[in-house]
């Protein structure tokens, strides 16, 4: 499985996700790297050669090559949280399933996100030696995007097995009362987040896209959760006011 997946932002690129295995590197910087792996950040306040992640299992290292800058690594779902990575400083390692990699360049702050989406276990049947096990759908359901799972699969837990799927709107005020600051692009990134950490397959490349697509990736979420109990009706009090951290 990718341990670790760098999703580019605006003005960094490339524009899709990048996904690692274990040992597997990823440079970044000002400098392109035509045919290698390397996320190119476009901006002149950017070191020509900035840094490198590197995926480590279950989580991942953060090596700041620039002379001058510090870098600093944001938990997105933390109240402040993060982690300063001096100039030089090689291997730092990263506790967060969720980060923000913060650059500074010239007088502006560029970002790039970096999900750890893989959890292993303990595997309680025999001696700890070997391989851990990887668990089949990796779910914290301290996190966000279990409220947002819990949102998706709401009315059908709650007795409606053919209802509709909800609409962003609907999410949102679903979410509201455990989530204030809630909002559709929030609910979009969860979403995007829970694909890829379930493991769905890709939509066909025939698809449209657009709401269509999302709706199909909505789908396949709600079935999958409902198929294997991933989500009981007992989580719907998380959407609850007061449920949320």
């Amino acid at each position: 499985m990718h341990s670790i997946i760098v999703v580019a932002a605006d003005g960094v690129r490339p524009g899709e996700q990048i996904r690692l295995a274990p040992g597997e590197s990823l440079p970044f910087g000002r400098t392109e790297r035509p045919g290698t792996p390397h996320l190119t950040i476009p901006h002149e306040g950017v070191s020509r050669e900035a840094g490198e992640i590197t995926a480590t299992g279950a989580y991942w290292t953060l090596s700041n090559l620039s002379r001058a800058q510090t870098y600093v690594v944001e938990n997105p779902e933390g109240a402040g949280e993060h982690i300063k990575v001096a100039p030089g400083r090689l291997d730092a390692p990263m506790p967060f399933e969720f980060s923000r990699v913060v650059l500074p360049a010239g007088s502006e702050l560029l970002s790039f996100d970096v999900w750890a989406p893989r959890h292993d276990f303990l595997d309680q049947a025999g001696p700890r030696d070997g391989s851990p096990t990887a668990s089949a759908f990796p779910l914290d359901r301290g996190k966000r995007y279990f409220q947002v799972l819990a949102a998706l699969c709401a009315p059908r837990l709650r007795g409606e097995p053919h209802a509709a799927l909800a609409t962003a709107d609907e999410l949102v005020e679903l979410l509201r009362p455990s989530w204030p600051s809630v909002s559709r692009t929030a609910v979009q990134w969860n979403i995007d987040y829970l694909a890829v950490k379930l493991r769905l397959k890709p939509a066909p490349e025939s698809a449209p896209p657009g709401g269509t697509r999302l709706n199909g990736k909505k789908d396949r979420l709600v079935s999958l959760a409902l198929r294997f109990d991933l989500v009981r009706e007992s989580d719907l009090a998380l959407l609850k006011s007061g449920a949320g951290r």
